[in-house]
């Protein structure tokens, strides 16, 4: 993959995908901003990049402070110079439970992470990437960003819908500009979020029997088709969203 001294900005990059998304990015060649609320985390993150010779800062940011997002470019812009790529990974669920009983400010709180931190981190990355005459964003979405769930998660659902829709509303503003963004959509992965549920025998089971490969994906998986969308070899991918999810959706 061409990534080789690109700077790629991570968000939700102190643990799970991010995390294994921003080491595999490094190992690749690229520099990475590794973005999160958790800053010890994030710099376990970027030891783990710098011990094995490639280049990352940590920066403390929530995704949904717009302060944080321009506060975070700025630094990145100082320490590298440029911007020549985004993975906006970070997101939240909501408590397990009927729409009825979702409170607002849970609701408000999803999407201010999922919805509202995409769009602030594409509102700040793509005047960066524009200085830069191109680029590429990657927004993490779900298949829950495709279809919907009766296990109880509406606004994770909606919000997850909404990065689709942002997505390919920005991919077609900035094509022509050299700009591409596109999204993806995991099915389920084992990561620190899930991984107390799925210590359960019963819920494993029940979450392979899901997806049509009989198995869940895994966090390397993701993080390669991350590291290629935004890599020069995926330059004429724009617009799309792309499940990395055994054939889930395809049911």
């Amino acid at each position: 993959m061409k990534l080789d001294g690109k700077v790629v900005m991570v968000t939700g990059a102190s643990s799970g995908i991010g995390r294994t998304t921003a080491i595999k990015l490094a190992n690749y060649g690229a520099k990475v901003a590794v973005i999160a609320r958790r800053s010890r985390e994030s710099e376990d993150t970027v030891r783990h990049i710098t011990e094995a010779g490639g280049q990352a800062i940590s920066i403390p940011a929530d995704v949904s402070s717009e302060s944080d997002i321009k506060n975070a470019l700025a630094q990145i812009i100082e320490t590298f110079g440029k911007l020549d790529g985004a993975f906006n990974n970070a997101g939240a669920a909501e408590p397990v439970g009927p729409l009825t009983e979702l409170s607002e400010q849970e609701w408000d709180r999803v999407f201010s992470i999922n919805t509202k931190g995409a769009w602030l981190c594409m509102k700040h990355q793509i005047p960066a990437l524009l200085s830069n005459k191109s680029g590429a964003i990657v927004n993490m979405s779900s298949i829950y960003g495709l279809v919907g769930t009766g296990m109880g998660l509406a606004a994770y659902v909606a919000s997850k819908h909404a990065i689709i829709g942002l997505t390919k509303a920005a991919s077609l503003e900035y094509a022509a500009r050299n700009i591409r963004i596109n999204a993806i959509c995991p099915g389920w992965i084992p990561t620190p979020g899930n991984e107390q549920a799925l210590s359960n025998p019963e819920v494993m089971a029940f979450a392979q029997s899901l997806h049509p490969q009989g198995r869940l994906g895994t966090q390397q998986e993701v993080a390669e088709a991350v590291c290629w969308m935004l890599s020069d070899s995926a330059s004429y991918l724009n617009g799309q969203t792309i499940s990395i999810d055994g054939g889930y959706t395809a049911q």
